[in-house]
């Protein structure tokens, strides 16, 4: 077990991470003319002054829980899924079309099905680069980012060529879906001021709390983490890496996907044109990065992030300040995260690493990688 001095540094050098980003960006905002202080007040009273300011924070986190809870799956076993953009498009575009393919169904079968289907579409976009992995050895790194390319265009054709002319506006936008099809709740909508929040929020926690159990009490978790230790070790357990890593890339991409439909059926309720990746998959990428990949570290990250991006659009109204300075801040978050292994260093120096830790960790990896009779016994090569 994790002593108590490891896990405050744990919780440490993100906060670090996240001080640093902010006083750096302090000192961008005196290097050009503005006040920090008056930033960053009228970035807190945009973000959560208000019950309409808490509801779009709230809004803007909820995809980002998705994205960031399929990078951490992916990344546990030891792959970098920078395809999450792409993977929640497909979930949004497959959502969208269910919806306005069947715009009569009941609400009771229109929102699960709806739900399901953009699930689905993400994981077959992330099963796509798993399996060229899996089998062939390719770059997952390589193969995600030509996707996401390749389903950023694949979306547009489907809306300008595919989808029949019953079901959008023009070349450019879909018809709204129906009432049946619809994520938002007319009590939530109300109680945040007529907020964007919808459902969901509530999905998002529930998924936070499956990801957690999956990861930690289940069979399938256990192997998605001994690969990503270690996949020669867990070949010779008995545990099948070529398998584990397209679950691994499936459940990522579902999880993705479902960012995708929470901004159809939730936020916009509509597909557009979209003229670049969607920007919740590379954020949910440093969300889960910032969280260290744990389920209640993203949701502390995603809503974060959340306050500097909806605060960001109060600093230019309010006070004046480029939001391009918030996005610099947002980065220079990104950048100590990228480099905590420099944040941890100063972090030992000021609460040092005692003898037994270091032989205790050693004993955990060791356990967590010793082969294991039962899980021999029904695995695969």
């Amino acid at each position: 077990m994790r002593s108590h001095t490891e896990k405050i540094r744990n919780i440490l050098i993100p906060v670090i991470s996240v001080v640093l980003g902010l006083l750096l960006g302090a000192l961008l905002m005196l290097a050009f003319g503005y006040n920090p202080i008056s930033g960053y007040a009228w970035m807190l009273d945009a973000s959560l002054g208000s019950t309409r300011g808490i509801g779009e924070t709230l809004r803007q986190a909820t995809p980002l829980i998705f994205t960031a809870l399929g990078f951490s799956v992916a990344n546990s076993a030891g792959f970098f899924n920078i395809g999450l953009s792409g993977q929640a498009l497909s979930g949004w575009v497959a959502s969208i079309w269910i919806a306005l393919a069947f715009p009569d169904m009941p609400r009771m079968l229109m929102l699960p099905l709806a739900i399901l289907v953009g699930a689905s579409a993400g994981a077959i976009a992330a099963a796509i680069p798993g399996f060229l992995r899996a089998f062939f050895g390719t770059s997952e790194v390589i193969v995600t980012i030509m996707m996401n390319y390749i389903l950023l265009y694949l979306s547009t054709f489907m809306l300008q060529n595919g989808m029949p002319e019953s079901m959008r506006n023009n070349l450019d936008a879909s018809k709204p879906i129906a009432e049946n099809a619809t994520m938002r709740i007319p009590w939530l909508t109300q109680f945040f001021g007529g907020s964007r929040v919808s459902g969901g929020l509530f999905l998002a926690l529930i998924m936070l709390l499956v990801v957690w159990f999956l990861m930690k009490k289940t069979t399938l978790g256990y192997e998605i983490r001994s690969v990503g230790l270690n996949p020669f070790a867990s070949e010779y357990a008995g545990m099948s890496s070529r398998r584990t890593i397209v679950m691994s890339m499936v459940i990522s991409g579902a999880l993705a996907g479902l960012g995708g439909v929470v901004e159809g059926l939730g936020t916009y309720q509509n597909f557009f044109v979209q003229t670049g990746s969607l920007a919740i998959g590379f954020d949910g990428m440093a969300v889960s990065l910032l969280g260290s990949g744990t389920s209640i570290g993203i949701l502390l990250s995603a809503l974060l992030f959340s306050i500097l991006k909806i605060g960001g659009l109060g600093m230019q109204t309010g006070a004046n300040i480029p939001f391009e300075i918030v996005n610099v801040s947002i980065a220079l978050i990104i950048f100590f995260v990228g480099i905590n292994y420099i944040v941890r260093v100063a972090v030992n120096k000021l609460i040092p690493v005692r003898k037994d830790e270091g032989i205790e960790a050693v004993v955990l990896m060791e356990t967590a990688l010793e082969p294991n009779e039962e899980k021999a016994e029904g695995g695969e090569g």
